[in-house]
Parts: structure tokens; sequence; C-alpha cells
């Protein structure tokens, strides 16, 4: 079976990641979406919050061979956990593919085996980041555009 990871803190989850894990999930007989619970980064929402809104957004979708789950160790060592020889990474700007390479390499020494696999972004989601979301719904922008319906309740509520 080949599986992939798709990894990422996803606070919160696009409509830009969205894109990539399903035409992701479209090259593996099985895509993890794996969200990282980073001890260093402050996120808006709790671990459990963005893995529940990102199965109802898959949900949604159909596609059945998606699942999400969350991981706290190493990237390289959550693939071996999971069976994964892949890791799916999305690319939307020249400034993405440098820190990308360098964790590609770090990976690649603690896990040979797993290759990574990136997928350009499609253009109409080149400028949304999970960053600049945050910061138009927190001003009380309408967000509709960037974020699956759900992800835009979680975030009116936490910006109310």
């Amino acid at each position: 079976m080949r599986i992939a990871l798709y990894p990422g803190t996803f606070d919160p989850f696009t409509k830009g990641h969205l894109d990539i894990a399903l035409r992701a999930a479209t090259q593996f007989d099985r895509l993890i979406i794996s969200v990282s619970e980073h001890a260093r980064k402050q996120t808006l929402f709790s671990l459990e919050e963005r893995i529940q809104s990102i199965e109802e957004t898959v949900a949604e979708t159909g596609v059945d061979n998606i699942e999400v789950k969350g991981f706290t160790n190493l990237l390289a060592d959550f693939a071996k956990e999971q069976g994964a020889y892949a890791v799916i990474r999305g690319l939307r700007v020249t400034s993405d593919f440098e820190y990308e390479f360098k964790m590609a390499q770090f990976n690649n020494e603690m896990n040979p085996e797993l290759e990574v696999v990136y997928l350009m972004s499609t253009a109409a989601y080149l400028h949304i980041s999970s960053t600049s979301v945050k910061e138009i719904a927190s001003l009380g922008g309408d967000v509709s555009a960037y974020v699956p319906k759900g992800v835009r309740a979680m975030l009116k509520k936490a910006y109310a």
C-alpha cells in the first residue's frame, strides 16, 4: 500500500490545504493529513479542534482514502510509525522552497526511505496562508473564499 503523509500545523486548514490534499489523494492509496502539535508554535486552535475541523471538511468531499491524525514527534519517526514512504508538501512561492528544501534534507537524514513530493499550489490559492486568514478574521473580514465552511465558523467563534 502506498501511504503518504501531508503534515502541517493547519491552524487553520485552508482551501489551499484542501486542494493539495485532494490532489495528493489521487496519487496514493492512503493519505494521512498529519496535524502537528508543535510545542513551540502557539496555535489559535487546539490539536483536537484542528483534527475535527479537517475530518469534517474531508468528509464533505466524499474522498475515502484520506484520514486525519495528530502527531507530536519528529515527522521522520511518525512516517515510520504509519508505514508512509512519502511526504506531501505544497509550494506557493520561492521562499516556501527554501524552507522545504532544508526540512527535506533533515528528514532524509533521519529516514532515508522517506521521499518528499512537492505539489505546486493551484493559482487560485497561491496567496492564501493560515496567518493571513487569521489576520483577516481577527479584523472581522470575510474569509469564506479562503477556508472551508466549518473552519469559517470556528474562526468567527474564536474572534467573536
